[in-house]
């Protein structure tokens, strides 16, 4: 088993005791991203679609260090302060990806670090 440490500065730091994302063969499991701004690890200013967006926009900068791409995430879990949200996810998850679309997942949630409205982590897999 070929295990490695996934890490990119064009996605927020770790802010916690876990990696950015970890490939176990040809496996790559993301951790959640909320919506921080890599550059500042402060959330994102505007609406909940901004929210959304960056942290697709997270999530891609973890995939590409990885070797991937949105094409490759087989999982999507999605974990939201309020379900009433969930028509825009779609929306906007519908920006970023194509059929096939990933398996997924979208989780009420009571809160969120730092207050976020949205967190998502993924499993991506790799070749073959």
């Amino acid at each position: 088993m070929s295990r490695s440490i996934i890490s990119t500065s064009k996605a927020p730091a770790a802010i916690g005791t876990y990696s950015q994302a970890v490939r176990v063969d040809n496996t790559v499991y993301l951790s959640g991203q909320i919506p921080l701004v890599p550059e500042t690890m402060e959330l994102v200013a505007g609406d909940m679609g901004a929210q959304i967006r960056r942290v697709f926009d997270n999530l891609n900068a973890v995939c590409e260090a990885a070797g991937g791409s949105f094409a490759h995430i087989a999982k999507l879990n999605i974990f939201l302060t309020d379900l009433a949200h969930f028509p825009l996810v779609n929306q906007v998850m519908a920006e970023y990806f194509q059929q096939p679309y990933p398996a997924r997942a979208a989780i009420g949630v009571a809160s969120l670090p730092k207050g976020a409205g949205v967190e998502m982590d993924a499993i991506m897999v790799l070749g073959g």
